[in-house]
């Protein structure tokens, strides 16, 4: 159960209401029958309601004491006896969506508490809008908009002529310039937002280049703790819709991300990249500069990608190769690597 010192539950939900919000069809159950919590597989009692989204956790999902549970319609038949069964071909996505209504405030969508701290400091010149939240030691600077619900964390600096959409969330210690940032964008702490790019002219004498660009970020876009996002130098660095960055991420100047995207922690994309939509990628991948990744691309964790990715295509390896390819060679090498008889 979440601690509720940090986190404020609402519910209970019948077995119905939860079908609802899951987009879920109800198998067996009592549609009646009233929920307070979620609950993962292992620790979830009859007033629970879990999840089965990966078939490893399937001999968990057997011995589950869960009241009810959100699986796919090929694995219903293993459910323990008594257990009542949401069927959704997207467990994790239907627990997604009943985890929010148990805990919205969790999600960054409610309104913030609004008022600004006596201890904030906002330029006379900034704008901000209905209902905002400005915490401790928060700068807001000359000539900066900030939309509606706003919330800026302690410590937060938005600096002059950074434009916020309504609804986001800057968490504390984030620094923020140089930036046109959309709506519902949620930016977690210790991040920076539109600092110099690495542009030196090499030399004797490296010679800094002036970065004249900003970061454009999108709707709905989620930064994470302590990633930092370069601005261009002289054309945009740009974040589409509703992609998702994890932490301790760095994004090059130049760089164009598209919609969709995810980016786990400690990766990196140098600059000038192009990155399609709804490219997914493994943990601490690294992409070279000056690339064009497709539209659906797949880059495998670990990755070095020294070489444009065709749309749709699944990379892995340093340097990347086709998937196949690369467990091919890792095969051959582990072969190679088995002694001979006789050894």
């Amino acid at each position: 159960m979440a601690d509720p010192k940090f986190f404020d539950r609402a519910g209970p939900f019948t077995l119905a209401e939860l079908a609802d919000v899951a987009g879920a069809e109800i198998r067996c159950g009592d549609a009646a029958a009233s929920f307070d919590d979620v609950q993962p597989l292992q620790s979830a009692l009859a007033s629970h309601i879990s999840f089965l989204e990966n078939k490893l956790y399937v001999s968990a999902f057997e011995d589950s004491s869960a009241g009810a549970c959100l699986v796919d319609p090929a694995y219903a038949s293993r459910a323990p006896e008594g257990m009542a069964l949401l069927l959704t071909e997207e467990p994790y996505r239907a627990y997604a969506r009943i985890a929010q209504a148990f805990y919205p405030k969790s999600c960054f969508t409610h309104a913030p508490e609004p008022g600004i701290h006596a201890a904030a400091h906002v330029d006379p010149s900034a704008t901000l809008g209905a209902g905002c939240r400005v915490e401790p030691g928060a700068v807001i600077g000359a000539g900066a908009l900030v939309g509606a619900q706003c919330s800026i964390g302690a410590n937060t600096t938005i600096g002059a002529g950074v434009t916020l959409g309504d609804g986001c969330w800057i968490g504390p210690n984030v620094t923020v310039q140089f930036a046109l940032i959309g709506k519902a964008c949620v930016i977690h702490p210790g991040a920076r937002i539109g600092q110099d790019g690495f542009g030196f002219a090499p030399g004797a004498e490296h010679l800094k280049v002036p970065q004249l660009g900003r970061v454009i970020i999108e709707d709905g876009v989620d930064i994470g703790a302590n990633a930092c996002i370069d601005r261009g130098t002289g054309p945009d660095t740009i974040i589409r819709r509703g992609t998702k960055i994890d932490n301790m991420v760095q994004v090059g100047h130049n760089v164009e991300i598209g919609a969709g995207c995810l980016m786990p922690a400690l990766s990196g994309i140098s600059g000038s990249t192009k990155v399609g939509n709804y490219v997914m990628m493994g943990g601490g991948t690294g992409i070279a500069g000056h690339l064009t990744i497709g539209d659906g691309a797949r880059i495998a964790a670990h990755s070095g990608v020294m070489r444009d990715v065709a749309p749709g295509e699944t990379v892995a390896g340093a340097p990347a190769v086709a998937a196949k390819q690369f467990w091919r060679q890792i095969a051959a090498l582990k072969r190679l690597a088995q002694p001979k008889k006789g050894t």
